[in-house]
């Protein structure tokens, strides 16, 4: 048990405040389902955590606005799954929530925070002596030539091949949501699909929050497409276990039945939440079949660049992209 500081301000500019004082390896605890877990590995070691769990303005929660619906940073991710409008309206937000985790961290974790957990893999956790650039960069990377059947085929690196194990911002991003920081360079708006690197040469950085920086809420444009929609996730166990595969998709129709408007996202098989624009180009203005279902998902893992062991993740991937928008048609006629 290595000691650290503890301090629980009452608002965010006091805990902005209180961050900075304690020194840049400080870091912000709100659920603590990732932080904890990364101290007891030793990835993490601050000398002090500022608890923002309890500030009331993270935790609002507002899904009645005409425009957009807005989510505290600090609000729990069960209880978000269950909002009514996010069931009847946006299936696919309450999905990704409902199938992550297990519900006793589900009833922990905190939306903001679930969306900065470290892209990782089983070397990354292992330590020593497997080489991970991301626990310390420039090491190597063991998973490279080692068993990288859970690993990424899209957005992978020389240096990284580790999969984003998020469902949350895989749905988030297939509705162009965009997240409020606040930093002590002042407030500023990212949209979700600029909110993640990819591992290029250097694995270590995931996001682009600067030093500092406490994402506020996260705002996602209402939209109707999103009636007809779904999370739909494949993995080795029901519960308790990343996805092998999964994809976000949302589609509208007209009357003929061509789809007018589609969203697709992939989780499970990318370094990053993915989101599929070349396939949702592919299916916009084509009636919505088995067949064009499964041309989009083809279009979603081309560039795709499987290892040594997950070379079945691209197929199983098309298959879920596949099923998820019969899915999401069907709830789009109801």
């Amino acid at each position: 048990m290595r000691p650290f500081a503890y301090a629980a301000p009452a608002s965010v500019p006091e805990a902005l405040a209180a961050l900075m004082a304690a020194g840049p390896d400080a870091r912000f605890l709100a659920g603590g389902t990732t932080l904890y877990d990364l101290m007891k590995l030793g990835v993490e070691a601050p000398p002090a955590v500022v608890d923002v769990h309890r500030l009331p303005e993270l935790a609002v929660v507002d899904t009645s606005g005409p425009d957009e619906l807005v989510f505290g940073a600090g609000a729990r991710m069960a209880d978000v799954a269950e909002d009514p409008v996010l069931l009847s309206d946006y299936p696919m937000l309450a999905e990704s929530l409902a199938k992550a985790a297990t519900q006793q961290l589900r009833t922990m974790a905190t939306v903001g925070g679930n969306l900065l957990q470290r892209t990782r893999c089983s070397y990354f956790r292992g330590g020593a002596p497997f080489a991970c650039n991301k626990r310390e960069p420039g090491s190597g990377c063991s998973a490279l030539e080692g068993i990288d059947r859970a690993h990424a085929v899209l957005g992978t690196s020389d240096s990284c091949i580790a999969t984003y194990a998020g469902d949350w911002a895989v749905a988030l991003i297939a509705l162009d949501a965009v997240v409020d920081v606040l930093g002590p360079d002042g407030a500023r708006t990212v949209a979700l699909a600029d909110l993640h690197h990819e591992p290029g040469s250097h694995p270590e950085r995931e996001s682009t929050l600067a030093a500092g920086e406490l994402i506020l809420r996260i705002r996602v444009p209402t939209t109707r497409t999103a009636r007809g929609s779904t999370y739909h996730k494949i993995r080795d166990r029901e519960s308790y276990a990343f996805a092998l595969a999964s994809a976000a998709t949302a589609v509208a129709l007209d009357a003929d039945g061509v789809v007018t408007d589609a969203r697709i996202a992939l989780g499970g098989v990318a370094t990053r939440p993915w989101r599929a624009a070349a396939a949702e180009r592919t299916l916009v203005g084509a009636p919505l079949t088995v067949d064009t279902a499964r041309r989009a998902g083809e279009a979603a893992l081309a560039g795709a660049r499987p290892g040594r062991h997950n070379g079945f993740k691209i197929e199983l991937a098309v298959r879920t992209v596949t099923d998820a928008l019969r899915i999401a048609g069907e709830r789009a006629v109801q």
